[in-house]
C-alpha cells in the first residue's frame, strides 16, 4: 500500500528527493514517517509528517538538510534531502501510522525501501 521511489547514488553534498506513494486515504488519515536502515545497523527514524496538524518533526542528524511535503496533486509524500553525507546511506522505507510516533512499532504500513548510496 506504500511504495517508496527516488534512491541512487548521489556525491557527499548532493541532493536526492525520494517520494512515498499510496492512496489519498492513507496519505490523508496516517502519519506517514521515514525510517532508514544501513547495513549492519538498526531500522532508525528519520522524519514524519503528522496526520493531526500537517506538522513535521525530524531527527537531529537530518534537521536542516532534510524535508518532508506532501505533494497532493501526486499522492506521494516526499523526503527532499540536501546536502547529503556518507552516514546517511542506506535503505530508505516510508511507513504510515495511525498515531504520531517515531517509534517503527507503531507504523502499520512499510513500503519496499530504496536504497540511498552517498559516495564519491
Amino acid at each position: 500500500q506504500l511504495q517508496a521511489s527516488g534512491g541512487g547514488l548521489v556525491q557527499p553534498g548532493g541532493s536526492l528527493r525520494l517520494s512515498c506513494a499510496s492512496s489519498r486515504y492513507i496519505l490523508g488519515y496516517y502519519t506517514i514517517g521515514w525510517f532508514r536502515q544501513a547495513p549492519g545497523k538498526e531500522r532508525e527514524w528519520i522524519s514524519y509528517i503528522s496526520n493531526k496538524d500537517g506538522s513535521t518533526e525530524y531527527s537531529d542528524s537530518v534537521k536542516g538538510r532534510f524535508t518532508m511535503t506532501r505533494e497532493n496533486a501526486k499522492s506521494t509524500v516526499d523526503l527532499q534531502m540536501d546536502n547529503l553525507k556518507p552516514e546517511d546511506a542506506g535503505v530508505y522505507y516510508c511507513a504510515a501510522s495511525d498515531r504520531v510516533s517515531k517509534r517503527s512499532y507503531y507504523y502499520d504500513y512499510w513500503g519496499q525501501g530504496t536504497l540511498v548510496t552517498v559516495s564519491s
